[in-house]
């Protein structure tokens, strides 16, 4: 027998729960036909639903047909509770769409098709009331496949050569078969309707039971069981809470099977924490509880059982740390919901009810749905719900009445603004207060409407670690950013993590939070921001002589309309206009047409302010008076920090970006090449260094910390050989300053030690890194050779320094290869740590030189008062030496015979 998770949707008052009324009753699952009118329908078992006739609250029950066993899921139909309806489609089979007879396509119907094809669910349609004299079938089928999709075909007779046809004209490849055999299988049939390529339609009424059964057998005949995975996994739906008090998780199986006292977990089957992605994550965010009971409800009424298999769904108690949307086992976590609520009101308590004590009894109910968004308003003590309209806050009234014995009251709805931006920019922001380091660089693009904000990193591993990328993609996820305009949420835009630096021991998780959100801001504020409304998508029914008045109101909203069609005596007017001009002109309608007139409204996202300046100057947001939400950044200086505001950020920045040519290609070309004022990269390769100029190291280098410790003996210059005070080699610098009596460190012997990264140059230098990729040790000997040459002709002490912090339980080593020492570290040090280390201890009497291209390392190296020198500087230095051997050396002594003693200098042994 086929398990399918069903669930039925519908605009209100098309005569879905009638609609689910008969099917239980066809089926046998309940005895007597309940009618919303009469307030005895089988799934509306919440007393306010009998009492408003509506559905607020999604229901299961169960049912088999044939072969066919069915968990129908009844979702709610008022647009103001849209939520919870989005939040149930996505552990759907299949979708039944019904649509009124009497009424056709609505506005919220055309809505919800936008959904289940956003789900991709495929979907059955049941045009109900057709008993009605105003329904027709032909006129219908029309609309059905204007306003939703050409695939909709009537399914009522299913035998003949029309229908055939038409199926075949659906998928090009089940035409070609069609052609050739002149037949269709049930099984072609089956695989169009679940690639969403056919929509069956049936007719009948839900209230005579006509047209019901023949819908059943439609629904038994075309569809099919899907194949789940062995691993377990699961995804909540909703959570509720039963008259006792205790929560309950509903859930879909996805996999594998669930059974009582199975422990569950947030923590990743593959071993990956889906919630420990970054290190600011705490070990007490990963849960594991145990089922305590598995209940199948159908209506009000349950039976436990021991363990339940994929496909099926459920409630589950025991679970104390889930929420609506989340993935458990091999399932990811659910999308974000489309829907989401367009006004905001602030709750009103009685005057002796603590509002501290009440906001965490109000967490109850965000639980269950999240897009509440219950939060404390600091700045004006209130406490502020988001909602989608006033039959919302009836609701949620009566709710926190019955459950916290609480009677409050809202104020006005305010509307709730979005901001995005027009053109691409660049954000950066930099925190650096004393021992902490981070620098982010995100690039801030406007997408299409709708689109919600999108996150993604080019940054190269090279430059910054994966774990810290990642930890900044958590924190880009994690909160909600406010734009400079209103102070309002961000939205439509993709933000990609371009560039960012951290330091080897001063950086913390927490500091990548900082520049994260500095970085968004300093962004919005270069970038041009615009402030967008929420809008409805409205249709209106209304006497005819009514058209021009409501024509007239609609302008003077700055909405917009359709031309009216009118039939007899009433017209339909459909169109878009603001929330925040539309909001309760259903009063109006029902005024001047006498009661005649109804306004259906759906949410149909933003769309740019209509009176952007007049909301701006009556919301007065100083984003640089948001103690939250800072635009500067922190920067140190001479071991103190300092706050630099947006607009200086890029003058004090560590690092550069090249973000240039990626603005001509941007999402939406809107701006031109000679409009982009951003520093290209120096690094225009991988092979490159982050920074090849030593000046500029410098400069970064003093503006952050002070001034470099520098030798009164030597200059800035690389290793010095020709950069010296006297233009001499650097074989002659004992010789010219060593009996100089005025300086007494010239009275001191000079030692020159030459420090490598050794991986760091291997990696960075071609020829090694390929070598590398066969035999590390080959690629280590030859380093170690070059090395060893170089030392013999400069006379330097050379230390050449290996990673071996992974080694377990090495306590490191230090060997002696011809006439260089060769170091390999000891576990949890890493080469950077050893070099930091000895240049710290003898750069003060001797000059140290740093061969490596850590950018980070160089920094550091360089406030030690040793110089440094980058892969590809240390290359260009060996092959120098290199040239002088062959040129000065080898090359006078090309002709004829030669002996060792002539070719080599006097002091060819290294001693003094």
């Amino acid at each position: 027998m086929k398990k399918l998770v069903i669930g039925i949707l519908a605009h209100v008052d098309a005569g879905k729960t009638t609609l689910a009324e008969s099917i239980l009753y066809l089926s046998g699952s309940i005895r007597k036909l309940g009618r919303v009118d009469h307030k005895n329908a089988f799934l509306d078992n919440y007393e306010l639903e009998r009492a408003r006739g509506i559905t607020i609250f999604s229901k299961q029950a169960r049912f088999t047909y044939n072969d066919m066993e069915v968990n129908l899921l009844d979702t709610p139909g008022h647009v103001d509770f849209s939520a919870e309806m989005e939040r149930t489609l996505q552990v759907l089979d299949y979708a039944i769409l019904v649509i009124s007879g009497s009424d056709g396509v609505q506005g919220h119907t055309e809505t919800l098709w936008k959904l289940l094809d956003r789900y991709k669910i495929p979907t059955f349609l049941f045009i109900n009331k057709m008993d009605l004299e105003v329904a027709d079938r032909h006129t219908l089928m029309n609309e059905i496949k204007k306003k939703l999709n050409e695939a909709c075909l009537d399914f009522s007779d299913d035998n003949d050569e029309i229908f055939l046809e038409n199926v075949a004209m659906c998928d090009e490849k089940l035409l070609n078969k069609y052609i050739e055999s002149g037949r269709i299988e049930y099984s072609d049939i089956i695989e169009l309707i679940c690639q969403r390529k056919v929509f069956p339609c049936y007719f009948g009424s839900a209230l005579k039971i006509e047209g019901v059964e023949e819908f059943l057998n439609g629904l038994n005949r075309y569809t099919s069981s899907k194949k789940y995975p062995q691993a377990f996994g699961a995804k909540v739906y909703k959570i509720t809470r039963d008259e006792q008090g205790t929560r309950l998780t509903h859930i879909k199986v996805t996999g594998g099977s669930l059974k009582v006292k199975m422990p569950l977990t947030n923590r990743k089957e593959n071993g990956i924490d889906k919630v420990n992605i970054s290190a600011s994550y705490k070990p007490e965010d990963i849960w594991e509880e145990k089922i305590d009971q598995i209940r199948i409800y159908s209506g009000a009424k349950y039976e436990t059982v021991e363990e339940i298999q994929a496909g099926e769904v459920c409630a589950v108690t025991g679970l104390g740390k889930t929420y609506p949307g989340e993935g458990l086992g091999i399932e990811k976590d659910l999308d974000m919901p489309y829907l989401k609520p367009v006004l905001t009101y602030q709750l009103i308590l009685p005057p002796a009810c603590n509002a501290f004590n009440m906001l965490s009894k109000l967490k109850q109910l965000e639980e269950e749905d999240p897009t509440l968004h219950i939060v404390w308003h600091e700045k004006l003590q209130e406490i502020h719900i988001q909602l989608m309209g006033e039959v919302q806050t009836e609701i949620l009234k009566t709710l926190i009445q019955e459950r916290f014995n609480v009677e409050v009251e809202f104020g006005p709805g305010n509307i709730l603004y979005k901001e995005t931006i027009l053109e691409p920019v660049v954000g950066v922001g930099h925190f650096e207060p004393l021992r902490h380091y981070a620098e982010v660089h995100l690039l801030l693009e406007p997408l299409k409407p709708g689109s919600g904000l999108v996150f993604d990193s080019i940054c190269s591993e090279d430059n910054l670690e994966r774990s810290w990328q990642r930890l900044i993609l958590t924190h880009l996820q994690e909160k909600e950013h406010l734009g400079v305009l209103t102070g309002s949420p961000i939205t439509d835009m993709k933000i990609t993590l371009v560039a960012g630096r951290a330091h080897l021991k001063h950086t913390e998780g927490g500091d990548f939070r900082q520049a994260t959100y500095r970085a968004v801001r300093q962004g919005l504020k270069k970038a041009k921001s615009v402030l967008l409304e929420p809008y409805y998508s409205f249709r209106m029914e209304i006497p005819a002589e009514c058209v021009g008045r409501a024509m007239t109101d609609i302008q003077r909203m700055n909405g917009s309309f359709d031309p009216p069609q009118v039939s007899g005596d009433m017209a339909v007017l459909c169109g878009f206009a603001p929330v925040a001009t539309m909001n309760g002109y259903q009063v109006e309608v029902n005024a001047y047409t006498h009661g005649k007139g109804n306004l259906f409204c759906t949410p149909d996202g933003y769309r740019p302010c209509h009176n952007q300046e007049e909301i701006i100057a009556k919301i007065g947001y100083d984003s640089e008076l948001d103690p939250d939400n800072p635009t500067g950044s922190v920067f140190c200086s001479h071991g103190e920090s300092f706050i630099v505001s947006w607009d200086q950020v890029e003058k004090f920045m560590h690092i550069e970006n090249n973000m240039k040519e990626l603005f001509v290609q941007s999402s939406n070309d809107v701006l031109q090449d000679s409009e982009i004022d951003i520093k290209p990269d120096k690094a225009s390769d991988n092979k490159k260094d982050f920074w090849e100029e030593e000046k500029e190291l410098e400069e970064i280098f003093t503006r952050t910390y002070g001034p470099i410790k520098q030798s009164a003996v030597y200059t800035q210059s690389k290793l010095g050989y020709e950069k010296n005070p006297y233009k001499k080699s650097n074989l002659d610098y004992k010789k010219d300053y060593g009996n100089n009596s005025g300086n007494k460190n010239f009275n001191k012997p000079v030692n020159e030690y030459i420090l490598v990264d050794g991986y760091n140059i291997i990696y960075s230098w071609d020829e090694l890194s390929e070598l590398a990729k066969d035999n590390m040790d080959a690629a280590r000997y030859r380093l170690m050779d070059i090395l060893c040459n170089y030392q013999g002709f400069k006379k330097c002490t050379v230390i050449l320094v290996f990673d071996a912090y992974k080694v377990k339980g090495g306590l490191g080593s230090v060997q002696e290869y011809h006439n260089i020492h060769v170091v390999y570290t000891k576990e949890a040090e890493t080469a950077d740590q050893y070099i930091e280390k000895v240049t710290h201890e003898v750069a003060k009497e001797n000059r140290v030189v740093v061969a490596t291209s850590d950018a980070i390392e160089q920094l550091i190296i360089l406030g030690k008062g040793a110089t440094r020198l980058s892969a590809k500087e240390f290359k260009e230095e060996i092959m120098r030496v290199e040239n002088i051997i062959r040129q000065d050396y080898l090359g006078k002594y090309s002709k004829g015979k030669a002996y060792l003693g002539e070719k080599m200098p006097e002091n060819i042994n290294g001693d003094d």
